[in-house]
């Protein structure tokens, strides 16, 4: 069974741990106890909206951000659940095929002030162009 508070706090010590930040650190800044912060990142707590802001204020991690990188980890976890207990993926609607010579545009996305290793890209290879700035 997957556990959404699992994946929400893996997420969270991610984000905390690419700022070189500790638990203390950011506990302070969110003005929740150690503890309970240490709790929420481990999945054993429930973080409630209130508390997710004020972390994603400490971290100055926007909560879309958050919740969009819970979603992908959500999304593979299913996938590899599936396919664990034998499942087939659903079935769904045909892609319409793409003109010769047009690629499709995805959306972009600005980083700036991220050493470039530590960026991490989840898409299909032929589906991404990286340009280095």
């Amino acid at each position: 069974m997957i556990l959404l508070r699992r994946l929400l706090g893996d997420v969270l010590r991610r984000q905390r741990q690419r700022q070189g930040r500790t638990l203390r650190e950011v506990s302070s800044s969110a003005r929740v106890s150690l503890g309970y912060l240490s709790e929420v990142e481990r999945g054993q707590k429930e973080a409630s909206s209130e508390l997710l802001s004020a972390i994603c204020d400490a971290l100055d991690v926007r909560m879309s951000e958050l919740m969009r990188e819970v979603s992908d980890e959500l999304s593979l976890a299913e996938l590899a659940e599936s396919a664990a207990a034998g499942e087939s993926a659903p079935v769904r609607e045909p892609v319409p095929a793409v003109p010769a010579g047009v690629r499709p545009m995805l959306n972009s996305v600005s980083v700036t002030g991220v050493p470039p290793e530590r960026v991490t890209i989840k898409a299909p290879a032929e589906a991404v162009d990286v340009v280095a700035a």
